[in-house]
């Protein structure tokens, strides 16, 4: 699973968190259950005591065996519990509560990942993403083709066939994508499908709309704002596993913007970082719009796929 340092730190700080409030909470117990019940303590000093004239003995080749020596404090341990249940305690009253029992809130067993672990850095992919409420609705499980026909339900049945490949190839296949064509065809919710089938999966995918993207990328590069921020925001838009961008076209086109996207273009395909781009330009007015250079990447590095039809969204509000 691909995290930032800044996102595995955020991370553990949680489970050491963890790890302390399950200490904190012990102590409280022990604290109050030797106030209310003053035998228990009394057994608990005397089992340490007992294990270490029990180990002197052993040591020195002398004293009862180890068995023996088992039964004694199964019995004290059995007392203690008793005392618990009888003072209307849990038996388990005094013993650490974790928040996941197969992995003692460490993250790991063993060298690998526990499940729970899995989920707490899916759940940061999400929120980290920008499309933990898009992807609510913007999925596979949603996916219909009733509003296409023709030429356009071809189209669009082999962009979804494309974007599974896409999907399954993704940790061995570096690929872009470019989705382009009239508005409301499903450019933004296919690249939602994809977005949450890799986030689930663990994989770091960001998104922005071209306006937002740019808007960042200018307060990087002029230095506005708090340092840290940007720069862990730096990292996430060249770095992530997948850049979503969305809408282009739509941002406010200057000298700046074009060398940002440039750049942009070329260091994450230095690092092979997928991106996915949707458009509601048509590849003429792209090339038009910025400059060759761009437009020769985007020719290079992108595999395009055209959206046609009817504008679902416009039809979906008028039947609302």
């Amino acid at each position: 699973m691909a995290l930032s340092n800044t996102q595995y730190d955020a991370i553990m700080r949680i489970y050491k968190e963890r790890q302390l409030n399950t200490e904190a909470l012990l102590s409280e117990r022990i604290m109050e259950i030797n106030e209310k019940l003053p035998e228990y303590k009394k057994i608990d000093d005397e089992i340490a005591s007992f294990g270490v004239s029990s180990l002197k003995n052993i040591l020195s080749g002398v004293g009862e065996s180890q068995d023996s020596i088992n039964v004694k404090i199964d019995s004290l341990t059995n007392r203690k519990k008793e005392l618990l249940v009888g003072a209307g305690y849990p038996s388990d009253y005094l013993e650490l509560v974790y928040v996941c029992p197969d992995c003692k809130d460490t993250g790991y067993i063993g060298d690998e990942k526990c499940h729970c672990l899995k989920k707490t850095i899916t759940s940061m992919m999400y929120q980290n993403s920008n499309l933990d409420a898009i992807l609510a609705t913007d999925n596979f499980e949603n996916l219909s083709y009733e509003y296409y026909d023709g030429e356009n339900l071809q189209r669009i049945k082999h962009t979804v066939d494309q974007s599974h490949e896409f999907i399954q190839n993704f940790d061995r296949d570096y690929q872009n994508l470019m989705f382009y064509g009239t508005v409301g065809t499903g450019k933004s919710f296919l690249t939602g499908c994809i977005a949450k089938e890799l986030l689930d999966t663990g994989h770091n995918v960001i998104y922005f709309s071209s306006t937002e993207l740019f808007k960042i990328l200018s307060d990087i590069m002029f230095d506005k704002g708090d340092r840290i921020s940007l720069a862990s925001m730096r990292e996430d838009i060249y770095n992530s596993d997948l850049l979503i961008i969305d809408d282009l076209g739509t941002e406010l086109l200057t000298n700046a913007v074009t060398t940002q996207l440039f750049s942009l273009l070329n260091e994450r395909n230095l690092n092979r970082k997928s991106m996915i781009i949707s458009t509601n330009l048509e590849l003429s007015e792209l090339q038009e719009r910025y400059s060759e250079r761009i437009f020769s990447r985007f020719l290079e590095r992108f595999s395009f796929f055209k959206f046609s039809g009817q504008d679902i969204r416009k039809i979906k509000r008028t039947n609302s």
